[in-house]
């Protein structure tokens, strides 16, 4: 099955949605930052995946989100909900309440979890929307 990844674009207006829904401030601050963010699921290292499971793709991208901090606000939000959104464009859905994401975004943020452990988590988390 080929990988969906998400784009720029998808991301962006995914925080517009978000900002509309919760409050906080729009607009990119860093848009290379957005971009690396973006493009670190489908990164590629002699021709094989670096990231070679969906539970590890959606942690690098919710982990570069939160990281990167490519938006002026909402920078966890983001990273929790695109990695959502890229878990449920490829046929996954994460079994996790708001509560444990948001815990979980305020330990990537704080640096107390690594994308290992962080794709370990989205592992134990996922099952199959078919």
């Amino acid at each position: 099955m080929t990988t969906l990844y998400l784009s720029v674009e998808q991301v962006r207006a995914l925080h517009q949605a978000l900002v509309g829904q919760f409050g906080g401030a729009s607009g990119i601050s860093d848009r290379s930052g957005l971009e690396s963010a973006v493009a670190r699921p489908a990164m590629t290292f002699g021709g094989e995946d670096l990231y070679d499971d969906l539970g590890a793709k959606a942690a690098a991208l919710m982990h570069s989100l939160v990281l990167n901090h490519p938006f002026v606000d909402g920078n966890k939000r983001i990273g929790v909900a695109a990695a959502e959104f890229f878990l449920e464009r490829n046929a996954s859905i994460l079994e996790a309440s708001d509560e444990e994401l948001e815990q979980l975004s305020l330990a990537v943020a704080e640096g107390k979890m690594a994308v290992e452990a962080l794709a370990i988590w989205f592992r134990q988390r996922l099952r199959s929307a078919e």
